[in-house]
């Protein structure tokens, strides 16, 4: 059985959406990445400058878990979420063995 988040990150929820947004307006200015991402997927959001958000939500994708592929989006925390010593990547998301650049080309 999937193990229990035990420490919820304090502003999971709005941690969480601002690392949405971004990768939403990304993806928008980006249209064709859609090609290369499944039908139906599951979004699992891994901010590399954010350890305790990337760790919470790889256990809540544990604890739920899915049928469906699953697309890994990696990238900075928006500024007003991000930590004063991070250092700004490039987006990319990775799904059934692919990686997804900043160009969008696998």
């Amino acid at each position: 059985m999937a193990k229990k988040t035990t420490n919820t990150p304090p502003n999971v929820v709005e941690r969480n959406i601002g690392l949405v947004g971004q990768i939403t307006q990304y993806l928008l200015d980006h249209p064709e990445i859609f090609a290369s991402l499944p039908d139906e997927f599951e979004l699992v959001v891994l901010p590399e400058d954010d350890p305790e958000i990337r760790q919470h939500n790889l256990e809540l994708l544990d604890e739920v878990g899915t049928s469906k592929p699953i697309v890994f989006a990696r990238g900075p925390s928006p500024a007003g979420q991000r930590s004063p010593a991070a250092q700004a990547q490039p987006l990319c998301a990775t799904g059934n063995g692919h990686t997804i650049n900043k160009t969008g080309r696998l």
